[in-house]
C-alpha cells in the first residue's frame, strides 16, 4: 500500500500520557442492543433442494461472469483475476452444498435428481453476482476467512483478518516461550475485529493466561464473542466494546502483553485501494488519519502505562517508514519506557511489524 510522508508533528497527534478517553476523531455511539452476526454459510443446515439441472445451469452461468473478467480487475486495481474467482467459486460450492461431488459435471448422474444446498439456488445467484459485479469480498459472500488454523465468522463492519497478521501470533509464541511470566498473565488484543488475534494468542498462554479483546465497533464485538464461544474459549477471552485502552482501566501497569493490528492507511489512501476494501470493509477499521499515524502513537504512548515491566508489544503498521517511525518515537520520545525494540518483517519483506518489552 502507498505510504505517506510522516510531516505532522508528534505534540498534535499524540494523546496526552494520562489520559484513557478514545483518540479524538473517533466519535462513539453506543447501541442498546448489539446485533447479531450472521451464521457463515457452511454451518447453516442444509435446509433448500433443487434439481441437479438447474444447479448446472447456475455453476455454468457463474464460471461464465468469473471467465469475462480476464485480468480487467487486476489491471484496474489490483483486484481478483478470472483465475483466483475461479478457485473462490469451487470454494463457493464447497460452502454451499452438502455434497459438493452433486455438481460435477464428469459424473454419471440423473440431472433431475435433487440436491441439498445450504442457501437457495436464487440467494446463489445473487451471491455470485455480489461477488463479481458488486466486488463484494468473497469472506462476506460466505461469511467466514480461514486464518491459521482457525476458520472466523466476518462480515461486513468487521475487517477480514490478513495472512501476514498471523505472524503477530508467532511473535507472541516466541516471547511466551521466553518467558513463563508473559504466558500466565493478562493479554489485551486492542481494535480486535473478528478476534482474531485473541483466539490465536489465548491458546498459546496456559490456563491461567486471559485475553481482553476490545473494539470500538458493535458489530465487530459480537462478531467476535460469537467467534470466542464458537472456539469454546468466552471463559479466558472477555470481549469488551470501547476505544483503545478505554476498556482497560484498572489495569494500568498490569498487563503482560498487548497486541494491535489498528488502521493504519492514510486517509488520502483510502479511496485508491482495491475495490473490495475500500467499498466494502469497515473505514474505520482502515483509516489511520492523515498519514495513517494517529492511532499507532496513541497505543504506543499507553502501552507505557498499561504494561508491567518485562510486558511485551506488537503492533501491526503500514510498513517500513510507519515502523521506523514509530521505532525511533518509542526510543527518543520516551526514552527510558521501552527496551528491545526490533522492526520485524512479513512475508514478503516488508517492514511490517514492531516489538518490544516494558523497561523493568
Amino acid at each position: 500500500m502507498k505510504l505517506c510522508t510522516l510531516t505532522r508533528t508528534i505534540s498534535s497527534i499524540i494523546q496526552p500520557a494520562l489520559s484513557f478517553r478514545p483518540n479524538p476523531g473517533r466519535p462513539i455511539s453506543f447501541a442498546a442492543v448489539s446485533p447479531t452476526p450472521q451464521t457463515p454459510l457452511y454451518l447453516r443446515p442444509a435446509v433448500f433442494h433443487d434439481s441437479l439441472t438447474e444447479l448446472k445451469k447456475w455453476h455454468k452461468w457463474a464460471k461464465g461472469l468469473a471467465s469475462s473478467v480476464g485480468s480487467a480487475f487486476l489491471e484496474l486495481d489490483n483486484g481478483p483475476d478470472s483465475t483466483l474467482l475461479h478457485r473462490e467459486l469451487d470454494w463457493l460450492i464447497q460452502d454451499a452444498f452438502q455434497h459438493r461431488s452433486d455438481l460435477n459435471p464428469d459424473e454419471s448422474l440423473d440431472d433431475a435428481g435433487v440436491v441439498s444446498l445450504r442457501v437457495s439456488l436464487d440467494d446463489l445467484y445473487e451471491l455470485w453476482k455480489q461477488r463479481i459485479e458488486g466486488r463484494r469480498p468473497f469472506q462476506y459472500v460466505v461469511g467466514c476467512e480461514h486464518w491459521r488454523d482457525l476458520i472466523l465468522s466476518v462480515e461486513e463492519g468487521v475487517l477480514i483478518p490478513r495472512p501476514e497478521t498471523e505472524i503477530i501470533v508467532d511473535l507472541v509464541e516466541e516471547a511466551v516461550k521466553e518467558s513463563r511470566e508473559l504466558g500466565s498473565g493478562l493479554w489485551a488484543d486492542l481494535g480486535t475485529g473478528s478476534g482474531a488475534l485473541a483466539i490465536g494468542i489465548v491458546r498459546l498462554l496456559e490456563d491461567s493466561g486471559r485475553v481482553v479483546a476490545t473494539d470500538l465497533s458493535d458489530i465487530a464485538v459480537a462478531v467476535a464473542s460469537y467467534n470466542v464461544q464458537r472456539y469454546g474459549l468466552q471463559d479466558r477471552v472477555a470481549v469488551r466494546r470501547g476505544s483503545w485502552y478505554e476498556s482497560l482501566q484498572g489495569d494500568e501497569g498490569k498487563l503482560a502483553g498487548l497486541v494491535s493490528n489498528p488502521p493504519y492507511i492514510p486517509s488520502a489512501d483510502i479511496d485508491g485501494l482495491q475495490a473490495e476494501v475500500c467499498n466494502h470493509e469497515p473505514r474505520l477499521a482502515l483509516d489511520g488519519g492523515g498519514d495513517g499515524m494517529s492511532d499507532l502513537l496513541h497505543l504506543s504512548s499507553g502501552a507505557a502505562m498499561m504494561l508491567k515491566p518485562g510486558g511485551f508489544f506488537a503492533f501491526e503498521t503500514n510498513g517500513d517508514t510507519q515502523s521506523e517511525f514509530l521505532q525511533d518515537y518509542m526510543d527518543t520520545e520516551m526514552k527510558g519506557s521501552f527496551c528491545r525494540l526490533k522492526i520485524v518483517s512479513d512475508f514478503t519483506g516488508i517492514k511490517r511489524f514492531l516489538t518490544g518489552y516494558r523497561a523493568r
